[in-house]
């Protein structure tokens, strides 16, 4: 179950428990929970601190973290696998008294939530945005004895997902409803709880030099450059990490051959906070004003001012507009087949988009799947030529194009996509479970006012120093119209604007 490099690494951290562990678990003599006694079974050998106990629980296989003698309301049902090894690895130190990495403040704000909260989690062990979620509700659980949260693996759990029709993950149910679904950061879970965040502590009053709004690779690299000038910095963010916590594989950032999207992200997160700068999560922008200051307007009724602004807000994947496309969002619609994909596992899937982005998840999906239908609205396929060699020798992938997608239909979950040939004006059917849409990147800047200038597609337009029409105002990223939209161009074009800010400063 668990190789000697892991073992090793394993018996390292596991020198840092600050208490006994008992593992309180629910087993019969099924395969499933024969690999979770294994995995059991081979941590406890690992340290004289961990022992194993069986016992019944809601669901078999599943067990709890507890010091002995007590709960911490911590659970998983099934493997701790993939992704969700360091969830596991976090819990067994969270539980035996080492303190999560996250704000007084925040452990504040959870304390006091004083009402039961059962909380639980489907994950499959191949998402790259589970672990997020999970390490949170985790947190939450070991910090307020009023909560408990349970990690559900999917694959294990097959059944239990049907009967529950989880169509994505991360789904979060609390108290047997369902609650979320997609990444969502600890600050998030507390602001979809407890009402908006307050950030009356951050000083409204004084400007900030340098008001970062977005936090991606652009908006980090931004933060970070304007803080090393020594002059005064705050960050606007929706959710730390940006459009980059859904890419899996990276393999062009230079000097870095290779790393998943949420680790990268979170090492920028963790460089900007090792600077003065002021981070106000879990807000968005819906205004900007330009007067003796720049002004700011967050949804929650905040205004912020700022001598110079760096929007930095990316992009989205593009919607195709057509009827059932909302209504069946993690219900069958999908975008990441990393995070989504198995739940798929043998259905018939249709892939929407002919350029990289979805012949690689063609490619990706027709592993999982029984069959995938890939539509492309033009005469041919967009992406590499290397891509569609490999897509085109897999035999259980049909390639339509010259598709134009009309509606997707369903009762409680997508059921058919109904689409008509651009050329004879025919329309067809296709029985599928899954629609994974990958057509392209829309702006996030549907917000701005028209003071402004954008293109038509809503890319706003900078100078060489990143400087829009707004004297002040810079722009940085994928919002912007970069001719390319990479994360190092990002992060170069976030620190082109911070360094072009504070030209700017310095010679007003």
């Amino acid at each position: 179950m668990l190789d000697n490099e892991t073992k090793a690494q394993l018996k390292q951290y596991l020198e840092l428990l600050e208490s006994d562990i008992e593992f309180k678990a629910s087993l019969d003599e099924s395969d499933s929970s024969n690999k979770v006694r294994e995995f059991l079974t081979g941590v406890c050998e690992l340290s004289p601190r961990l022992t194993l106990v069986e016992e019944t629980l809601k669901r078999t296989p599943s067990f709890e973290i507890n010091q002995p003698g007590q709960t911490s309301g911590v659970m998983f049902a099934g493997l701790p696998l993939g992704h969700e090894f360091s969830s596991f690895i976090l819990a067994l130190l969270q539980v035996s008294g080492r303190a999560p990495k996250v704000e007084d403040s925040v452990i504040n704000v959870i304390k006091k939530i004083d009402e039961p909260m059962s909380f639980e989690t489907f994950v499959s062990l191949t998402c790259h945005n589970c672990p997020d979620v999970v390490q949170a509700l985790n947190i939450m659980s070991v910090v307020n004895p009023n909560i408990s949260h349970t990690m559900i693996e999917g694959g294990m759990y097959q059944d239990e997902v049907n009967e529950k029709k989880v169509m994505a993950v991360p789904t979060v149910f609390l108290n047997g409803e369902e609650f979320s679904s997609g990444r969502m950061e600890l600050s998030t879970i507390l602001e979809k709880i407890l009402g908006s965040v307050d950030i009356s502590d951050i000083d409204q009053e004084n400007p900030y030099d340098v008001l970062v709004i977005g936090g991606g690779p652009a908006g980090g690299a931004a933060a970070i450059y304007a803080a090393r000038k020594g002059i005064r910095t705050g960050m606007v963010v929706d959710t730390f990490g940006g459009q980059v916590m859904d890419t899996l594989g990276i393999e062009n950032v230079i000097g870095t051959p290779y790393i998943e999207g949420p680790q990268l992200m979170n090492q920028v997160e963790e460089h900007v906070n090792q600077y003065n700068v002021d981070i106000m999560k879990n807000q968005r922008a819906k205004d900007i004003q330009k007067n003796d200051f720049v002004e700011v307007s967050l949804e929650s009724g905040a205004v912020v001012k700022t001598k110079s602004l760096v929007i930095s807000t990316g992009a989205r994947w593009r919607n195709i507009n057509v009827p059932g496309e909302k209504e069946f969002k993690n219900k069958g619609i999908a975008y990441c087949p990393h995070c989504d994909g198995p739940l798929f596992a043998g259905k018939d899937i249709a892939v929407i988009g002919g350029g990289n982005s979805g012949i690689e998840a063609a490619i990706d999906l027709a592993g999982m799947g029984k069959h995938v239908y890939v539509l492309e609205f033009l005469p041919e396929l967009k992406a590499d030529k290397v891509l569609q060699d490999k897509l085109y020798s897999l035999p259980n992938v049909t390639v339509i194009t010259n598709a134009a997608t009309k509606s997707i239909e369903g009762s409680d979950s997508v059921e058919k996509l109904v689409y008509e040939d651009v050329n004879t004006k025919e329309q067809h059917e296709l029985n599928v479970s899954g629609v994974f849409i990958l057509i392209g990147l829309v702006p996030n800047t549907e917000w701005l006012p028209d003071t402004i200038d954008t293109t038509d597609r809503g890319e706003i337009l900078v100078d060489s120093h990143g400087m829009t029409n707004v004297p002040g105002v810079f722009a940085a990223g994928d919002c912007t119209n970069s001719a390319y939209k990479q994360i190092i161009i990002s992060m170069g074009s976030g620190a082109t604007a911070a360094l072009g800010a504070f030209d700017y400063l310095i010679r007003q």
